[in-house]
């Protein structure tokens, strides 16, 4: 079975729902969003930590608004012993601060820790709706000097996530890749997410009516189990799989 983590979002009240509900030998990561901002990211981050939680916050470069903010989010983690952060762009059109780009936000953090944190990259197994494919490949080989591992966009289709993880290797992008894959869900919810973040050609596999749209589907929910023992059973499997949650702690079982 692939190790699994569970990806939350820095809602109010997911704390205690957290405590309740998954067991602390469970890695997570916590989302930063342009609504909540990287504060709230770390903050929860950090208390999720404390009750001995393994944690990896995400840091979007554009919400970050100075050289010294980002050192104290730093100084924050390594004070709680988070040793590794997702980086991410961000949506916001417009950097708060001198950080553009994942990339230049990665050179920093590796600068202010001393490479002490492992830094996690976004990959694109469907494209970016407004970056070329070229452009996403030329960002990440620029990127994995500096990153630890590779988490993929959600993605609905097993031989997509394959052929990206090949395409990378083909392009020396040696980075192990953990399969980013959407919890149990509502499918209207889930079809509005995909479209939103422009992973729509793999929506067939939960929006068809052949069997494998039947296998991940439980009446109107998507079900996660047989997409990871699918990747799970892969000649080559990614390295792990990424569970968005979508906070739905309930409904978690990241069994295959």
């Amino acid at each position: 079975m692939l190790p699994t983590r569970l990806e939350i979002i820095p809602t109010q009240g997911v704390i205690p729902a957290v405590l309740a509900k998954v067991p602390t030998s469970t890695t997570l990561t916590v989302t930063c969003l342009p609504h909540h901002g990287v504060e709230r990211t770390m903050e929860t981050a950090v208390a999720l930590a404390g009750h001995g939680f393994t944690v990896v916050p995400h840091l979007a470069a554009r919400a970050i608004g100075s050289r010294e903010q980002l050192a104290r989010l730093i100084r924050s983690a390594a004070g709680a012993g988070i040793a590794e952060i997702f980086a991410i762009g961000g949506d916001t059109a417009v950097p708060a601060g001198p950080y553009s780009s994942s990339e230049s936000l990665m050179r920093e953090i590796v600068e202010l820790s001393g490479r002490t944190i492992k830094l996690g990259v976004a990959g694109y197994p469907e494209g970016h709706p407004s970056i070329s494919r070229l452009q996403l490949m030329e960002s990440l080989q620029a990127k994995a000097e500096l990153a630890d591992h590779v988490v993929t966009q959600m993605c609905f289709s097993v031989p997509t996530i394959a052929e990206y993880i090949a395409g990378l290797r083909s392009e020396g992008v040696l980075l192990p890749v953990w399969a980013g894959v959407a919890g149990s869900a509502p499918r209207t919810k889930l079809v509005f997410l995909a479209t939103k973040i422009g992973v729509g050609s793999s929506l067939r596999f939960i929006t068809g009516k052949g069997a494998l749209g039947r296998q991940l589907l439980s009446g109107s929910r998507y079900q996660p189990g047989a997409l990871i023992r699918d990747l799970t059973s892969l000649p080559k499997p990614p390295d792990g799989i990424h569970l968005y949650t979508f906070n739905a702690l309930d409904a978690v079982d990241s069994r295959p």
